[in-house]
């Protein structure tokens, strides 16, 4: 079975910078279970850090070999995606960007799949006018689930791989309610209630509170989303991928661009030898 090359991976530089980064990223998601103080609470300055690696690591892409045909695909499918998000705007887990950016990634890697999802993310706030400190934790978020895409074996076609790509849907549904639950839950809700964050408590008890919180704030959005993005990549996936997979075989991402000097016709150099 052939198999379809990434379009983009990250090397150099460009993948310690993911590998920090995203530590930096996780960090800022997970802090509230990492405290063990009353007076601590830092999430100001994971507000401020998360934005910054970002940057960063958007920097080090640029300083990388990403090639403009990767570039112009890239702008294009972010479109595509901060354009569909909108859509489901108002409706209670109706995200149609999701399925998107899986069968985008299958077709042009996880290393593509990342910066996808997170450029998408960025140019869908700008569009919207949703700007804050929350985009950044939801391009991180959207950037794992592009990358994630790599656990799924590249050689796996056919049924199975929609299968596979489904499943994978509902769980990328799943981790982004978790992930926007965990950035919102340490100040949403004050510290009066028994779903609050509670600074110095056990971490096993902070983790119940979450829990309890999550599932009460949130399922409603995460099961239609993942039965949604499922849905549709079961319904539509066969023929986008097909299309996303002749786009990129058309493409040649690995093929240099040459100008080649044409030979002139035989005629022509008669004309010029008059001349």
């Amino acid at each position: 079975m052939n198999r379809t090359p990434a379009a983009f991976s990250f090397r150099g530089l460009a993948l310690p910078a993911l590998v920090a980064t995203s530590a930096i990223s996780a960090l800022g998601f997970v802090w509230p279970f990492l405290i063990s103080t009353p007076q601590a609470r830092p999430q100001w300055l994971f507000a401020l850090a998360v934005p910054s690696a970002l940057l960063l690591l958007f920097a080090s892409v640029s300083n990388d070999k990403l090639d403009t045909k990767s570039i112009a695909l890239l702008a294009v499918l972010a479109a595509v995606i901060a354009a569909l998000r909108p859509m489901g705007t108002g409706a209670v887990g109706i995200e149609p960007m999701w399925f998107v950016l899986i069968l985008a990634a299958r077709v042009f890697g996880p290393s593509f799949g990342f910066l996808l999802g997170a450029l998408s993310m960025v140019l869908s706030a700008f569009l919207t006018g949703g700007l804050g400190p929350w985009v950044a934790y939801q391009a991180f978020a959207a950037g794992w689930i592009g990358l994630g895409i790599g656990l799924i074996p590249r050689n796996v076609r056919g049924r199975s791989e929609l299968a596979l790509l489904a499943l994978y849907g509902v769980v990328a549904a799943a981790f982004f309610g978790i992930a926007m639950d965990l950035q919102f839950w340490p100040w949403t809700l004050g510290v009066d209630t028994h779903l609050s964050y509670q600074a110095g408590a056990p971490i096993s008890e902070n983790v119940d509170r979450f829990i309890s919180y999550h599932f009460l704030s949130a399922m409603a959005w995460d099961l239609p989303r993942a039965i949604f993005t499922a849905s549709l990549i079961a319904i539509t996936g066969k023929p986008i991928l097909h299309t996303l997979r002749r786009a990129h075989t058309r493409a040649a991402f690995f093929t240099p661009i040459e100008f080649v000097k044409v030979q002139a016709s035989e005629r022509e150099k008669e004309e010029r030898a008059a001349q």
